[in-house]
């Protein structure tokens, strides 16, 4: 008999065949979803209307990635949730089989080579870049050292225009009080080497747009990362006279989605001179927000996008000086949810409900532009779901109608 190591297990998952290879499960057993690149076999299965992601591998590897994926969630890391280890595992002929490692789908993600299955734009890409490079940081900012970035050890969601990353393979990682500057380095130069591999590969199948150069992009991942990791950690100083800056750091980090937990500050012999460290926490400052006003939880953008539409509402019906809770409820109930009830049934795995506020404001944008007036959002709605919303793939999985498992 098997192991079972889970902290929330789902008695279905016992059911399954441990006893059998992964690679040689039956077909009915598995959900077809897209996967990435993976050295080892990595299926997917439903039970109880939940989807999972099953790994096999060596016991000790899958102990480890299993622990520290746990640790990141406890950090509120953007990775996959563990779900358990499957250990102990022999087949029919009391073969040892290699241990499972179990996470849940993250729904509405895709890995990469989804994402190109259809050539994107040059802007498109350099925005998935921008997502991966955002992740590097966030999870160096926590302690973690990957030791293998790369876009096949990531997923991606759609996050008002840009992309939101997720660490999907934990396997080489290790989590430290604070990460130093050869391990960031470290990690750096791998994810440049695995990059370069990876747009290779998508030139050769003809996925790559041809005015984008893999080594460019690959060269550009230093700058990007630097810069990012400068406005969030780098020291800053001014004159005393001067303090609107230190106000103006701060903005600037929470409109990058950071908050700030405290500020260092120092002064000179004098006092004439201001010094400034940010001590920064995870990201999250406009998710955090829009859950306390509306408990929509969303991805970062996504949560900046409707807040900024709801400071619009509050403009628009005179209510600024009231309480933004009230004003929040309101524009929770007249605005989004019956732009989110105007999608169909059948159109409801096309994009999250976020997503698709977001693009039925930027639909509104352009029949505004077309009308020369503002048009009512609603009409945008209905307009958007007809003629854009229509013709998109499902990017929610859809569940095969199979049984579930007892």
């Amino acid at each position: 008999m098997p192991r079972f190591v889970a902290t929330r297990p789902d008695t279905g998952l016992l059911s399954l065949p441990w006893d059998i290879p992964l690679e040689d499960w039956p077909e009915e057993q598995l959900v077809a979803l897209p996967r990435g690149i993976s050295r080892h076999v990595v299926r997917f299965v439903r039970v109880n209307g939940t989807v999972y992601a099953i790994k096999e591998v060596l016991e000790h590897l899958a102990l480890h990635e299993y622990r520290l994926l746990r640790d990141l969630e406890r950090l509120e890391a953007p990775s996959v949730e563990p779900v358990g280890v499957i250990t102990d595992r022999v087949d029919r002929h009391g073969e040892p089989i290699d241990s499972i490692l179990i996470t849940r789908h993250l729904q509405f993600s895709l890995p990469y080579r989804a994402l190109f299955s259809s050539t994107l734009r040059p802007d498109t890409v350099n925005r998935l870049i921008d997502a991966l490079v955002a992740l590097i940081v966030r999870l160096h900012l926590l302690g973690f050292f990957w030791g293998d970035c790369s876009l096949s050890n990531t997923l991606f969601r759609r996050d008002a225009g840009a992309f939101a990353a997720y660490l999907v393979d934990a396997e080489t990682g290790e989590l430290h009080q604070e990460i130093s500057s050869g391990q960031r380095a470290h990690d750096l130069y791998t994810a440049e080497i695995n990059l370069f591999g990876e747009l290779l590969d998508l030139q050769e199948g003809g996925l790559l747009d041809e005015s984008l150069d893999p080594q460019e992009i690959v060269q550009s991942i230093q700058d990007r990362y630097e810069a990012l990791w400068a406005e969030l950690t780098a020291p800053e100083e001014f004159a005393t006279d001067e303090m609107h800056r230190l106000d103006s750091r701060i903005r600037r980090l929470n409109e990058l989605g950071f908050d700030v937990a405290e500020i260092d500050i120092i002064t000179d012999w004098d006092g004439s001179q201001v010094r400034i460290q940010p001590k920064v926490v995870d990201a999250g400052h406009h998710t955090r927000r829009l859950i306390r006003l509306t408990g929509l939880d969303v991805e970062e953008n996504q949560a900046r996008r409707l807040l900024n539409d709801l400071d619009s509402y509050a403009a628009a019906t005179d209510q600024q000086n009231e309480d933004e809770e009230i004003v929040a409820h309101q524009w929770l109930t007249e605005v989004f949810e019956p732009v989110v009830r105007a999608v169909p049934r059948d159109l409801k795995r096309k994009l999250e409900p976020a997503e698709v506020f977001h693009e039925v404001l930027e639909h509104r944008w352009f029949l505004s532009e077309q009308a020369g007036h503002e048009v009512d959002t609603m009409e945008a709605a209905r307009s958007y779901v007809e003629d854009v919303l229509s013709a998109k793939p499902d990017e929610k999985l859809a569940l095969p109608t199979v049984p579930d498992n007892p």
